[in-house]
This record gives C-alpha cells, structure tokens and sequence, in this order.
C-alpha cells in the first residue's frame, strides 16, 4: 500500500479529526488515525467510542489497504514540515515509511481491523442546515450548558427540531440560552440532546462555512455530513427539563442600555465583589442604573451609575457577575434589553439589534438573594 499526499493538507485535515481523540484511552487503537485507502480516496478517521468523525482525503495512489496509525507522532512529525509531497509505504515489517525532500521516518503501524467501526444509523429522520448557521447556533448556546455529571441531561445542548422552526437550548439551572431560528426548519418535529464534545468540534469546522450540513438522528445516534467529512455521535440519553416553564411571560420592568457599555462596567465593578458568590448588585431608578459590589471580608468595594433607558417600579435585584459576563460577552448587539418582575424571578436578556432575519436569542439569567 503506497499513496502520495501534500504535508501541509494532511496536517490541516487530521487536526480537525485529532480533536475527538482522548488524552487517555482504555483501548490503545483509539490513540490512532484509520487510514482506509482506495485508490485516490483516503478516508482518515478518528474515534472515542462515543463519537466518531471522518474525512475523505484526495491522494494520489491506485492502491488499497486498511492501517491505523499513531495519531500524536505523526501530527507531531507533520507540524515540524514545510509544504512538500509526502510518500506514505507500508512494508512487510509492521512499519509505514514516510518519505519526505530531506529523509524518511519509520513508524510502527497497527492492524486497520482493530479500529470500531462507526455506528450505522437504523432508519434516522433527517434535516438540512447551513454549516455557518449550526456553528452560530452551537457557540450562542454551548456555554451555558453545566458541566454536573449527576445531572448528564443538562450537559449537552437540546436541539429541538419542527416544521416551523429549529431551536437550540442549553442550560446549567442558573443561566438558560434559548437560540431559535424560523427561517430553517425540518420535515418533522424531533428532539435530542447532543453531547459538548462533538458540538464544539463541529463548532471549529464550520465557522464561516457555506456548505449544507445533512444531520441525520434516530433515538440514539446522530449523523452530521458535510463536504466531505462526517462526524457520528451518540446522544444524551434522558428527558430534557420542560425548560418552557421556566421561562417567566410576565415581565413588566424592562431596562435598555448599550451591551458594551454594561459589559465593560460587570467586569470592572465585578473584580471588587466576593470571590465565592460573583455578587453584584443592579439598583434601577427612573433613567439611572446603578451597579454596585461588596467583599465585606477584605473591605474591597465600588459602585458605577450609567444612564439607561428604563419602565418599570424602581427595584434592586443581584445577580452572578460572572454568567451577565458570560451572556453579554456572547451577544454581538450594540444594544440589550434586561427584562425583570421581581427580584427573586429570572431576568431575561435580549439583544435589540444585530440579530439576522428568523434568528431570535433569548437568555435567561437566575437572580440571587441580596443581603441587605
């Protein structure tokens, strides 16, 4: 098995692929590449178990053959060349030779056959989503989604399917991200909760990217193809929390300012607030907001006024600084509306401008309990 290959062009297409693989695995083959060759087609994957992922490389060959391959010797190997051809000969001893311009390097190679093989997905529904739009959809919500492994259901994001509409929902019980676009939809409706780790790989591949992105799912398993690289994943299994309910209708005290403007005063008010609570303190009054913060414990404390545009009974509500961080930090409008009733009831946070056609981002961030 010989095939010839640009350096720079494997290197880019087997980062993508190298970001599913662990940093430790129970069985060995998992540390390797699955180089699968036919003739000028080399299909390179990668895996976890619970998540596959692979490319179609072109390559210029009129062999086939089936090896895995170390995947951190030889990424590291690659990083290290300039752009050249690279042959790639697999020989009798149990080794792949590289042979680049100035030499050649041996590795030992392991058997193709050991590699899992991908799930197959039993009669999936599916729907079609441009790249750019999943990407924006995954990092809108994926921050907000928790990290409690008590609580798996909570740790993906909650892809919630119709004919009207495509919702992405993610929450950790203290800040909830409610991402809806109306101008995709699907053929039927359907619900599954995808894991971070696949979201954020996914995430890195279509950035900015045009191409149509086929997601294929059944009960179990969800499919995501595009160009020419296909990412297969096992889903949360679980009933996600009717995050609806949560979601407060009546809000009649609805502040409106510049996103960076409030941004900029969290992070500097929010340095002198208690290091374990993140407290901060949002008092508004007629067209006046005021945020303040307080460590009581190493005296540290400051206060800044900002004008804004406000309706509603005068009120006093703390938040954690550090999820309003998070929220503004995500948003890209030059202007927020923070919609509150009362100060132990959620605030809604959503942008005023800057939104695309059919795109609509609802945030929602739990209050906590102020210690007068």
């Amino acid at each position: 098995m010989k095939f010839i290959v640009s350096s720079t062009y494997l290197l880019k297409q087997l980062q993508v692929l190298g970001g599913v693989i662990n940093n430790s695995n129970t069985l060995p083959i998992l540390d390797n590449f699955l180089f699968d060759l036919n003739k000028n087609k080399l299909t390179v994957s990668a895996s976890d178990l619970e998540t596959t992922i692979s490319s179609v490389l072109n390559v210029d060959s009129d062999n086939e053959g089936v090896i895995a391959v170390p995947a951190r010797l030889l990424l590291e190997t690659l990083k290290t060349f300039p752009e050249q051809p690279l042959t790639f000969v697999v020989e009798d001893n149990n080794t792949v030779e590289i042979s680049s311009n100035h030499g050649k390097y041996a590795l030992a190679y392991a058997d193709g056959a050991e590699f899992p093989k991908a799930v197959e997905l039993a009669n999936p529904s599916s729907t079609i989503v441009l790249g750019d739009i999943l990407a924006t959809a995954i990092n809108k919500t994926i921050f907000a989604a928790g990290n409690d492994d008590l609580r798996p259901v909570m740790s993906g994001v909650f892809f919630q399917f119709s004919p009207e509409s495509l919702t992405f929902v993610a929450t950790d019980a203290h800040k909830l991200v409610k991402y809806q676009r109306n101008d995709v939809s699907a053929s039927q409706v359907a619900e599954f909760i995808m894991p971070k780790k696949p979201l954020t790989l996914l995430k890195g591949i279509l950035a900015g990217s045009e191409s149509e992105v086929t997601i294929e799912y059944n009960d179990s398993n969800a499919k995501f193809t595009f160009d020419d690289t296909e990412l297969i994943c096992r889903l949360i299994d679980g009933k996600y929390p009717n995050y609806e309910a949560v979601i407060p209708k009546e809000n009649p005290n609805k502040l409106t300012i510049s996103r960076n403007q409030f941004l900029s005063s969290v992070r500097r008010v929010s340095i002198f607030s208690n290091k374990t609570t993140h407290q901060i303190r949002l008092k508004i009054a007629g067209a006046e907001l005021n945020i303040s913060a307080e460590d009581i414990d190493y005296s540290n404390k400051a206060e800044e006024r900002l004008t804004c545009s406000y309706l509603g009974d005068d009120m006093q509500i703390g938040f954690n600084s550090r999820f309003l961080t998070e929220m503004l930090t995500n948003l890209n409008s030059d202007e927020v509306s923070l919609e509150m009733s009362l100060p132990n009831r959620a605030g809604i946070l959503t942008p005023i401008d800057g939104l695309d056609e059919g795109e609509h981002v609802t945030m929602l961030v739990m209050p906590v309990m102020l210690n007068n």
